[in-house]
């Protein structure tokens, strides 16, 4: 496996085309348009019949860098930031309240 094969298997380094329309706000004509002209490279894939492109983040995000500037792509990656890290609240939170309530179901049965 070559250099540029580990970086496609790598954990977290490629993303999927809605994802980076998603987290970088780009326009899918603007990833085919990237990816005809070499600035990124693809690999098509096909889930339940519907394409999808796996793209190499740190390209999507040089792309972005150079479209939007540095300080644009700084923001978009704090903001995905927090949006991992209240997602991962929530579920904390909905954790914390199952266990409080077996908790409270076990020490009822206890002193009962």
């Amino acid at each position: 496996m070559d250099k540029d094969d580990s970086m496609w298997s790598r954990k977290g380094a490629t993303m999927s085309d809605k994802s980076a329309r998603k987290e970088f706000g780009l326009t899918q004509q603007e990833i085919i348009a990237a990816i005809r002209a070499g600035k990124l490279q693809s690999r098509e894939s096909n889930m339940h019949g519907n394409p999808w492109y796996r793209l190499l983040r740190h390209e999507v995000e040089s792309l972005v860098r150079d479209k939007s500037g540095q300080d644009h792509l700084h923001k978009k990656k704090l903001q995905k930031e927090l949006a991992d890290l209240n997602k991962e609240a929530r579920a904390l939170t909905t954790r914390l309240k199952a266990v409080e309530r077996r908790r409270a179901e076990l020490n009822k049965e206890l002193d009962g």
